[in-house]
């Protein structure tokens, strides 16, 4: 893989901290910077076990690159290859098999939500801010939205957000399930890395399950998640190396579940 100029990567142990570098355009996603974060959670560094995906600058993303894609003044196949193109990066994140926790900042709109909602984790600083623009720029969502955001939110929801261009700060985002927990200023990628960490230490067979289990089993019909969770339930729970967990909760060696603590 040749060196990004639009990501860095950064390994600490079993982590892996991506970083969007484009911050004199807010992060805005091009069909280069699309690749390279790609590339990067298709083809993970060696020992990798989780993910944090952060930024530089003051905002997340501010969503696909308007500016290239006025240059290029796509055709309607060229523009939906890209869609596509967008989907195929995404989905990567969402589905290979590696917690990815997102560190969210400043601007959160537009493809950067559809970013930020293929993440297993959201942790966001108390200025950011979530949107779905589209209808105000007379454009529509490709990278996903009507898929997880539309979860996330409910579709009327997500219709409401895109027709308005209604704005949501951290706080809201946190009531919506935008993101998962909200931090101060400057404190997201910290949390992010020590959530990171944490997961990392789960087993990589438990990690596999929830990540790539649980949303392809909504997309199920009750019957089929129901027999689909037993098959993840079997291989997890039969597993060799889930033993000395069980061993260290029955001899009381783990740490207490407690309210509010993480």
């Amino acid at each position: 893989m040749t060196k990004p100029n639009y990501i860095t990567i950064e390994t600490d142990g079993p982590v892996t901290i991506v970083t969007l570098v484009r911050e004199d355009r807010r992060n805005a996603i091009s069909e280069d910077m699309l690749l390279e974060i790609e590339n990067v959670f298709r083809a993970p560094p060696e020992g990798t076990r989780s993910f944090v995906l952060a930024a530089k600058g003051d905002h997340f993303c501010a969503g696909l690159d308007l500016r290239e894609h006025y240059d290029k003044d796509r055709s309607p196949i060229e523009f939906m290859t890209m869609c596509q193109k967008w989907h195929r990066a995404f989905d990567i994140i969402q589905f290979s098999g590696i917690p990815v926790i997102a560190a969210l900042k400043g601007a959160v709109v537009g493809g950067g939500l559809e970013l930020a909602a293929a993440a297993h984790v959201r942790i966001a600083e108390e200025g950011t801010f979530f949107a779905l623009p589209e209808g105000q720029r007379g454009i529509f969502t490709g990278g996903g939205a009507t898929v997880r955001v539309a979860r996330i939110v409910t579709p009327a929801r997500m219709v409401d957000m895109m027709l308005s261009a209604r704005t949501y700060d951290a706080r809201r985002g946190l009531d919506l399930g935008l993101c998962h927990e909200v931090v101060e200023a400057g404190q997201a990628l910290s949390r992010a890395r020590e959530l990171a960490a944490q997961v990392a230490r789960n087993p990589p067979t438990t990690n596999f399950a929830i990540v790539t289990g649980i949303s392809r089993i909504n997309d199920m019909s009750t019957t089929d998640g129901l027999f689909a969770e037993g098959l993840l339930a079997m291989a997890v729970q039969t597993n060799p190396e889930i033993r000395d967990r069980l061993e260290a909760f029955f001899s009381k060696k783990t740490k207490r579940l407690e309210p509010g603590v993480s």
